[in-house]
């Protein structure tokens, strides 16, 4: 096997861990000096960082589905598929709601170990789909004179 396959190999058996939540197979699959981009913030290194990131997330039922695996070096790239329910996320109640979302990991693999995650996922969509709204701000004074004097030019 080569070493893309083999951390080609080692990306989706991470994920794969994830959806099972099997932090202590996760911690082994992890490198000492493991950090995380995009997950959440001040996460120690290594395992511990694993163990303090499945806290931050809560219970969780989940499963990954992968759909891309691209492989260069020493990085692997993941675009993957989501579900889940969880008790809440970012502070918004799941309300035993099902989740689906998508997201793309960029793995830096070392010694067939994750090194490094990168993480970026549609956390909005997630939000919206537990009931979240956008609502814009209040239009202050000064915005609505700006819009009478736009719409005044034109007409």
């Amino acid at each position: 096997m080569s070493d893309l396959e083999r951390n080609k190999l080692v990306a989706c058996m991470w994920l794969d861990l994830v959806s099972r939540h099997d932090v202590e197979a996760l911690c082994a699959l992890t490198a000492p000096g493991w950090t995380m981009h995009g997950g959440p913030p001040a996460l120690p290194a290594g395992p511990d960082g694993v163990r303090a990131l499945f806290r931050a997330i809560g219970p969780v039922r989940q499963r990954w589905t992968i759909e891309d695996v691209i492989a260069e070096g020493d990085r692997v790239a993941v675009r993957a598929t989501n579900r889940c329910v969880q008790d809440e996320f970012l502070g918004i109640p799941g309300a035993r709601r099902t989740q689906t979302f998508t997201a793309t990991f960029v793995f830096r693999i070392a010694d067939g170990r994750v090194l490094t995650t990168w993480r970026n996922a549609d956390d909005l969509g997630r939000v919206l789909q537990l009931g979240a709204r956008l609502v814009p701000p209040p239009m202050r004074r000064s915005d609505r004179r700006v819009m009478r004097l736009r719409s005044s030019a034109r007409g």
